[in-house]
């Protein structure tokens, strides 16, 4: 082997576990996150598209949530829509028609990416696994160890240790992408955000 061709090989080596270290330390950061914000808050920007990627459907909003068993994603565009977990119960509640319902915290999250924001154990629930970093983000591959669970994958990816998107397929093969814009970790953020009272003649629907 020539001296040329032992130093590409050698820089190819080198190459192969740097980026084998950064994906490591990928899945420590979404363990770091799960571990250390407590509570966070950002806007998003949600892209479902169908199985067969003929059909995409765009949304955005705002979310926080504070640990333990508690959250908000507060949809604004195309229409309202809330989804409120208050520590007992996930509400879910349409502007257009008036309509909430609620399922008990428990039933309603499971082994879903709810709950990375609610606080589950992440190991014992999911396996993680270092994925390639793309456009310009560290990406962690978790897949639910519950096999009758509503999705199959979910990755998250991270810029430095900011919270930047996560990317969801479910059991139907549709697939969720999310990206946060502005996350804030470890905000003071009121009570009063977590709590749903249905409005005045909402039509209440609770299993």
């Amino acid at each position: 082997m020539t001296t040329s061709n032992r130093r590409a090989w050698l820089a190819a080596a080198l190459l192969a576990l740097a980026a084998g270290a950064a994906q490591a330390d990928a899945a420590d950061t979404l363990r770091e996150f799960v571990r250390d914000v407590k509570s966070g808050q950002a806007a998003f920007t949600q892209v479902v598209t169908s199985p067969d990627g003929a059909k995409r459907k765009t949304s955005s909003g705002s979310f926080e949530f504070q640990r333990p068993n508690r959250f908000r994603f507060s949809y604004t565009k195309p229409f309202e829509q809330a989804i409120v977990a208050d520590g007992q119960k996930v509400w879910i509640y349409d502007a257009d028609l008036n309509q909430a319902s609620s399922r008990k915290l428990s039933a309603a999250i499971g082994s879903t990416p709810a709950a990375l924001l609610a606080g589950g154990s992440l190991d014992e629930d999911f396996v993680l696994k270092a994925d390639a970093s793309k456009d310009g983000l560290d990406w962690v591959l978790t897949t639910p160890k519950a096999k009758d669970g509503p999705f199959r994958t979910m990755r998250v990816g991270f810029r430095g240790k900011t919270l930047a998107a996560v990317e969801i397929t479910d059991s139907f093969g549709q697939q969720s992408a999310l990206t946060f814009q502005e996350f804030t970790a470890n905000p003071k953020l009121p009570d009063e955000r977590f709590r749903f009272v249905p409005p005045k003649g909402a039509d209440v629907i609770e299993q």
